[in-house]
């Protein structure tokens, strides 16, 4: 099998019309025959090009609306032949079945079908079948033909024609053979996934696709490798969003700011201003406020320390007063809603700021999938979505919450489903004030977060922490009192947690002595 191989027959069946005419004319100048179907055909004709009906080749014409025009030995033996194989070439003969060097598909819009909310009947009518087919079957004899799926990939075919004579390499038609095994596959993930949904049970089966948005850097560290890939889903975030600045986003980055746009999004614009700083996946503060600059202003102020090369989100529109009090301190990315013509003016002058813009929040009560990748396999889970109100609370304790305790409760509930596990959040007046996260023992994750709102006391020059007042979120039952017990020693007048121990009544005399009020949720929010 020789490197070089002549394109003199070529089938085009597009959806996406992009690039197509100036693909036919230089097919065209290379003397490269023209086969097509549909709209596709017409496009061409129309820039005045000859081209024939597949039609004409198969016999048989386009039925059942579209259907079945290419699946037929006329097509599929002239992709999947063998040219240097005797056998091969002598059915072709017998036949009348043409060669054809060239396949040029892009599949039915199924995914953005599927995104617009298209009733079942179309999204059904929008799985491809013919264009797989001949996909595969192109792509399994690259040693002769040549097949593109991506439109990026015209550049490609016209160079070497132009640079080969009209010939072809084999490294490309091997490069285009995975990229159009790697489209199917993504295309079947996508099918799928969606039949899953309208079963409604666990499939046998799971898969997952996506499209390279960006390579990167490296991974979490320089040793690993790392691209970005996206799913073709339009849920407003980091994959979705606009950067207006700033060099590219890193591996870490892409990670921590979609930690901090999923918590944020918890807040409704319409409750007024919110704003979450992340680092390493975690929250450091966590605030609302009468205004931006002062929900961030809260924020900051729970973990100064931590904050520095952060992430930030905000519920509201970026406005130039909060910009410019970001802009004191290093921080990675900004990630909003939208941001001003000042707050865009004044991020302009820190080249190193990543400023992302998303036209809106993520809905955080839609179902989702989570994805973990383990030896030999992956566990799947839904996202955690679990909400609570007021009415779900059931208070276990002698006193019960003040409606002011209620609501920093609820706060710290919502916060805290975003903590790593052993999460611990103390929160005052609609703003955390101490977070731990992450420990191994409940009850050191207790003294962190407390330590952490004393170190912050005595770095304000305030007369004691903030946790005095306030009141704590965990994200699961506590085993043992002690945590309990550490809490209101920092200040905690009252506790939010799943309960469900073998030692509630336990935790419960202890919080009883204490004078504090404690109310169960009856749902934990793990995040290992």
């Amino acid at each position: 099998m020789p490197d070089l191989r002549p394109i003199k027959r070529a089938l085009l069946s597009v959806s996406d019309k992009t690039g197509l005419v100036d693909l036919g004319k230089a097919l065209a100048s290379n003397g490269v025959e023209l086969l097509s179907t549909g709209g596709t055909a017409k496009a061409l004709r129309d820039a005045g090009l000859d081209v024939r009906d597949v039609a004409d080749v198969t016999g048989y014409p386009e039925m059942m609306d579209g259907r079945v025009k290419t699946l037929h030995p006329a097509v599929h033996g002239g992709l999947l032949a063998l040219r240097d194989n005797d056998d091969h070439v002598a059915a072709m003969d017998t036949h009348g079945i043409g060669a054809i060097d060239l396949v040029v598909v892009n599949l039915y819009p199924f995914e953005a079908t599927v995104a617009k909310g298209a009733a079942y009947a179309e999204v059904i009518e929008n799985i491809d079948i013919g264009g797989p087919a001949m996909i595969r079957s192109a792509a399994k004899n690259h040693g002769f033909v040549n097949v593109v799926v991506d439109t990026e990939d015209y550049a490609a075919i016209i160079a070497e024609l132009d640079a080969n004579a009209g010939q072809t390499s084999y490294a490309l038609r091997q490069r285009l053979a995975q990229t159009a095994y790697a489209r199917t596959a993504a295309y079947d993930t996508a099918v799928s996934t969606w039949m899953a949904e309208q079963v409604g049970e666990t499939p046998r089966r799971r898969t997952f696709g996506g499209t390279l948005a960006q390579t990167l850097r490296y991974g979490e560290n320089p040793h690993q490798q790392a691209a970005f890939y996206t799913d073709g889903s339009d849920r407003p975030g980091v994959a979705t969003a606009t950067q207006h600045q700033g060099k590219e986003l890193s591996y870490n980055n892409i990670n921590d700011t979609d930690a901090a746009f999923e918590l944020v999004s918890e807040f409704a614009p319409g409750n007024g201003p919110a704003c979450a700083i992340i680092k390493h996946a975690n929250p450091c503060g966590v605030a609302t406020g009468a205004t931006m600059i002062e929900a961030y202003t809260r924020a900051f102020d729970c973990d100064r320390t931590s904050a520095f090369g952060g992430i930030i989100a905000l519920n509201q529109p970026l406005d130039g007063e909060t910009a410019e009090a970001i802009s004191g301190i290093f921080t990675e990315v900004v990630i909003a809603p939208d941001a001003d013509a000042d707050a865009v003016e004044i991020f302009s002058k820190k080249k190193n700021l990543r400023l992302l813009t998303t036209n809106g929040l993520a809905d955080p009560a839609v179902a989702k999938l989570t994805v973990r990748q383990v030896s030999g396999g992956y566990l799947v889970q839904d996202k955690d979505v679990g909400r609570i109100t007021r009415d779900d609370l059931k208070v276990v304790t002698k006193r019960a919450p003040s409606d002011q305790e209620l609501s920093n409760l609820l706060f710290a509930w919502t916060v805290a489903k975003h903590v790593k596990s052993n999460a611990i959040i103390y929160v005052k007046d609609g703003a955390t004030v101490g977070v731990g996260a992450g420990q191994m023992s409940r009850v050191d994750s207790t003294r962190i977060a407390a330590r952490k709102a004393q170190d912050m006391a005595e770095a304000m020059g305030l007369p004691a922490p903030l946790t005095t007042g306030s009141v704590v979120a965990s994200d699961a039952f506590f085993p043992f009192a002690d945590g309990l017990i550490t809490a209101a020693e920092a200040g905690a007048t009252a506790l939010i947690q799943p309960g469900g121990s073998m030692r509630d009544d336990e935790v419960i005399a202890a919080a009883d002595a204490a004078g504090l009020a404690m109310v169960f949720t009856n749902m934990r929010h793990f995040r290992h």
